[in-house]
């Protein structure tokens, strides 16, 4: 990987990032300081300003190789039987190993908790649907071979339940809707999902539960389960979730995040065939702001 300095300004680490979309800036500055970057054949620190003329050549590191191994993580667990377990995941856990998250995963846990070995996936063992790391509340999570199969059927033929609670930005004019819009990866940024034309289809249902002066809680129910689906769908009407760091503006709820909650979930056991519902409350911040704005406090700041 190798480029020349051209109209280029600034920190080397920044323009690495910015030439290559899908290498981040604190990646950049890893490879800089393991020496994986030179500067017309010099070692340079990520804060060196660069030249027009100069050749950056990358040479990536070799991948670790991801292994989801056990750890002795707290879980709160919903419900568990010999098929499947209901999680109340926090926010900020990210679910199944990745780069830049090797462990300290919700499936971490799992596997000190649970023997995932009979189901074929060494990273996403259980796992048929996620939720994305700052988003909090209930996981379905596949115990055995036959509950994998079935739970991934039930989420292709849309007979599942999953509803989310959400504070948004912006004042309703009606107090429900349909949003159908088809989801794909940005152009502009391969960071981001986006309504695209070629996308996949998707389809998010929601409702205005309380309308505050800038904000409002809403209920979302999906009908299909697309990255980032929410979020998107959200901005895309012009009510973004408060605290989103991609999709929101700079103004918001201060937070650790998008304020998002997979409140109820709802699917059938794939061995008996019952029916199963489950539901909890947000967590303890997302129910203090809603206080707040019920009481007419509104906290919006500069929060990045």
């Amino acid at each position: 990987m190798t480029f020349t300095i051209q109209a280029e300004n600034g920190r080397l680490d920044k323009v690495i990032a910015d030439h290559y979309p899908d290498i981040t800036r604190s990646q950049a500055q890893k490879w800089l300081e393991a020496g994986h970057v030179l500067v017309s054949g010099q070692e340079q620190a990520p804060k060196y300003k660069v030249h027009a003329g100069d050749v950056v050549a990358i040479t990536p590191p070799e991948p670790t190789p991801l292994e989801a191994v056990p750890q002795d993580i707290p879980l709160d667990i919903v419900y568990e039987d010999d098929q499947v377990i209901v999680l109340n995941k926090p926010q900020g856990m990210v679910v199944h190993p990745a780069p830049g998250h090797p462990d300290g995963t919700l499936v971490n846990g799992l596997l000190f908790h649970v023997d995932l070995s009979a189901i074929n996936d060494v990273i996403r063992p259980g796992i048929v649907h996620r939720i994305d790391k700052d988003t909090s509340g209930l996981l379905m999570v596949a115990k055995t071979p036959l509950a994998q199969q079935s739970l991934s059927a039930q989420l292709k033929a849309k007979t599942t339940d999953r509803e989310y609670l959400a504070i948004v930005h912006g004042t309703f004019k009606e107090t429900e809707g349909r949003i159908d819009k088809p989801l794909g990866r940005d152009p502009k940024d391969r960071k981001r999902q986006a309504v695209v034309a070629n996308g996949r289809h998707a389809v998010t249902h929601f409702q205005v539960l309380e309308q505050f002066a800038h904000y409002a809680l809403v209920r979302c129910r999906l009908e299909t389960g697309r990255t980032h689906q929410i979020r998107v769908h959200m901005a895309s009407i012009g009510h973004p979730l408060a605290g989103d760091p991609l999709y929101g503006p700079k103004r918001t709820l201060p937070g650790n995040g998008q304020f998002l909650h997979a409140a109820t979930l709802g699917f059938t056991q794939p061995a008996t065939g019952e029916r199963l519902e489950f539901s909890v409350e947000p967590p303890a911040l997302f129910q203090k702001t809603l206080a707040d704005l019920e009481a007419g406090i509104d906290k919006t700041r500069l929060v990045r």
